[in-house]
């Protein structure tokens, strides 16, 4: 794999590939080569950029799995992508440093897109620089399994800017050139945490680098909404198109028709 540098003067969307078994959402949709191959060829038809693959679920109580567990499913559809999709822009969802490495190392250049920031693993902005792999950022209070406890703040936003600055010098220091930051939503945020970010995601954009937003499908608009899962794709529409409104340079989604649906729309209005 060979990563197409992006240029963010157009939002850009990234699609979504669980191959998990758990994920809150699709987990054990894609599971096999056929219906990921599909997949794949569905997101890509449909607009994506970046074709995000994930293969540890941090959904609340998922289940912790080994890193070789990891590594072999994301193999199954890195296999299919070097075979016959071999140009597009792939991004692994791991905040393991062992498992970036060995995927670097097999496959080539990629996107990591790293929950922890950092955080869980002090040697990846090393090995990012060195590489010089494209990089998102991720903020999350906790882990996986603890970040929905009682999440706190003194000031959300000014708590999540902070951590970005500080994680800014990091990437400089370790020559990090394609730095992206993702302020975490549904990641140790309350419902109101998380519309509080969305309300001031403006002022990320102060921060001069491209911003990652994800919130598809997720509880701060099942929660807001009291609807299910599978009836959350509206209320994940309108939120994106106020992230790209404000901003936002990538969006994560399932649903990758209605996100380029949205962006066009947007495009036109200004």
């Amino acid at each position: 794999m060979k990563w197409n540098i992006l240029s963010y003067d157009s939002p850009k969307i990234m699609g979504i590939l669980n191959v998990t078994p758990d994920s809150f959402f699709d987990g054990g949709a894609y599971n096999s080569e056929t219906t990921i191959r599909e997949r794949i060829q569905q997101m890509l038809v449909e607009g994506a950029d970046i074709i995000d693959i994930g293969a540890y679920s941090t959904r609340p109580g998922a289940e912790d799995i080994s890193e070789q567990e990891e590594i072999t499913r994301l193999r199954k559809a890195l296999n299919i992508i070097v075979n016959e999709f071999p140009d597009i822009n792939v991004s692994i969802d791991t905040f393991r440093l062992d498992v970036v490495k060995a995927i670097y190392e097999e496959y080539g250049e990629f996107m990591v897109n790293d929950i922890s920031g950092g955080c869980f693993d002090s040697e990846m902005f090393r090995y990012v620089g060195e590489k010089n792999l494209p990089y998102v950022c991720m903020h999350m209070q906790g882990t996986p399994q603890t970040m929905q406890i009682h999440p706190q703040y003194d000031d959300v936003v000014k708590d999540i800017l902070l951590f970005f600055k500080e994680k800014i010098v990091l990437a400089k220091q370790y020559g990090i050139s394609q730095f992206v930051v993702d302020p975490g939503f549904g990641f140790g945020k309350t419902v109101e945490q998380n519309y509080e970010l969305m309300k001031n995601l403006r002022k990320f954009v102060d921060l001069h680098y491209p911003i990652l937003v994800g919130i598809s499908r997720k509880s701060m608009i099942r929660a807001t909404l009291n609807c299910s899962v599978d009836e959350a794709l509206n209320g994940t529409t309108v939120l994106n198109t106020i992230a790209l409104q404000k901003g936002a340079h990538i969006i994560r989604v399932h649903d990758v028709k209605a996100a380029k649906e949205a962006l066009t729309l947007v495009q036109k209005c200004y």
